[in-house]
């Protein structure tokens, strides 16, 4: 394969008039020279290699936590502070078979879930308005920045005062966990349109709607799918905080049981169970990205 600076010298000498010999020849790098493929930068690596170093990435902490307790002869004490892998194993089947492990896993993707779609179907249209209207920015931008500084957890007093203590306030911790940041964020993608469209859209006589619509929304889309993606990971994150508010179930909920109980084993498992949901979740919207824009995921 020639480089684009050996084609043009080609093409250079192939130039009637141009004698050859004034015509620096191209000279080729050494094989020591050339930078890996493996470490060029953005360089594609084979889909068989990237999969093999995932999975690699995903084993070899667990390997080394197996071999960091490994010669341990069931010291109780050594466990409390980091049990095993096969310890917590046997907590997982104990909480799947004795407790309720599926309902815990449902209710606590149910919360997630409300509190995340909320997040978006208020943040979307609003993060939309301050990214396309200077006027919209000017007067909440501002306001936006401020609140989302502010941790959620110091809401929850707030929280059970005004929503009460049932299912509604899970999800309200969780909406003032991801709401703002979401809407600054969405707002940034927006930014990002390039102005050059826009302006070709109004020399066309587009509307205001129609530039909303057809020009600076889909050309945000891509991005804004990723921010969706990014912003359902803190949703997760605060989940623990969210079933502080007087819950009788949940992953968060059975965590911050264990804690209470010294139960380290479980706390790994619902440690584990979360982020094993989370990267599940994560890999379903990257698969609904590459649905969606295959065009961006063409191989170059």
């Amino acid at each position: 394969m020639h480089s684009s600076r050996e084609l043009d010298m080609a093409e250079i000498l192939r130039s009637p008039g141009i004698p050859a010999e004034t015509v620096p020849r191209p000279v080729a790098l050494p094989a020591s020279a050339r930078p890996s493929r493996w470490w060029s930068v953005r360089a594609a690596i084979p889909a068989r290699a990237r999969a093999l170093l995932a999975l690699a990435g995903l084993v070899l902490p667990l390997a080394l936590w197996w071999a960091g307790t490994a010669g341990r002869a069931g010291d109780a004490a050594d466990a409390v502070f980091l049990p095993s892998p096969a310890q917590v194993w046997s907590r997982l089947a104990d909480w799947w078979q004795a407790g309720d492990l599926a309902g815990d896993m449902r209710v606590s993707v149910g919360r997630v879930l409300g509190g995340f779609l909320l997040s978006a179907a208020l943040a979307l249209p609003l993060g939309l308005m301050i990214g396309s209207f200077r006027v919209v920015q000017a007067l909440l931008e501002p306001l936006t920045d401020f609140i989302r500084y502010m941790p959620a957890v110091a809401f929850i007093p707030l929280v059970m005062l005004w929503v009460g203590i049932e299912e509604s306030s899970k999800v309200a911790i969780i909406f003032i966990g991801t709401f703002f940041q979401m809407v600054l964020m969405v707002a940034e993608d927006v930014r990002r349109v390039p102005l050059a469209q826009i302006e070709a859209a109004q020399t066309l006589g587009a509307t205001r709607t129609e530039l909303i619509e057809k020009v600076i929304f889909p050309s945000a889309a891509p991005a804004l799918l990723d921010t969706m993606r990014v912003t359902m990971g803190w949703a997760w994150t605060y989940l623990v905080v969210a079933e502080l508010v007087a819950a009788n179930s949940g992953l968060g909920y059975a965590i911050l049981k264990a804690q209470r109980f010294l139960q380290t084993d479980k706390i790994f498992a619902g440690i584990l169970l979360i982020g094993l949901i989370g990267l599940l979740t994560d890999q379903l919207f990257r698969w609904a990205h590459r649905r969606a824009f295959p065009w961006l995921h063409l191989k170059g």
